[in-house]
């Protein structure tokens, strides 16, 4: 479902202290889902810029409801497929990746040719698959890259004994451009 496709809270926390925005910046938030990131970016870059993209329909309408519920200020949405989209949008200061449709090394391969020296590529990885690819891609590029794994557990409401439900790690990466 679609609700699934939402960023925790503290994983997005997270993503977006590692993503460290200014005010003026560009961001890409590639495969934005509901487009969590892009909100909450937007409101800490008052004078930037974000694109969100997103290709999956489900997502796009829950997305468009997001943005007008959010009063979204500087976000452009890009309802196309990336990497294919990318070469149509300003240089990005900061890339996002939250999803990547199969397509993730064509993304990260036209992040890499945009993004400046000095910028910053944030991926999210559910999976270990995705991890060990997108490593491995930073490291052959010359990235500075940190990997932080965000374990979350929360009590669960409406029951008699306050237990903790666990939710799968993510993979948080944050690569700097040498």
């Amino acid at each position: 479902t679609v609700k699934k496709l939402i960023t925790k809270e503290e994983v997005r926390a997270v993503s977006l202290a590692k993503l460290r925005l200014c005010q003026d910046m560009t961001l890409w938030d590639i495969g934005a889902g509901s487009g969590s990131i892009s909100i909450e970016a937007d409101h800490l870059m008052p004078n930037g810029r974000v694109f969100a993209v997103e290709r999956n329909p489900q997502c796009l309408a829950y997305l468009k409801e997001n943005l007008q519920k959010f009063n979204s200020r500087n976000i452009t949405l890009v309802e196309e497929a990336a990497p294919a989209c990318l070469d149509d949008l300003p240089d990005p200061d900061r890339v996002f990746i939250g999803g990547s449709g199969g397509h993730l090394w064509k993304i990260l391969e036209a992040a890499d040719g945009r993004l400046p020296t000095g910028g910053r590529g944030v991926l999210n990885a559910a999976t270990l698959d995705t991890l060990t690819s997108a490593t491995e891609f930073f490291e052959n590029a010359g990235y500075e890259l940190e990997v932080t794994t965000v374990n979350i557990s929360r009590t669960r409401p409406l029951t008699d004994y306050k237990m903790f439900e666990a939710f799968n790690p993510v993979f948080v990466l944050a690569a700097v451009k040498v």
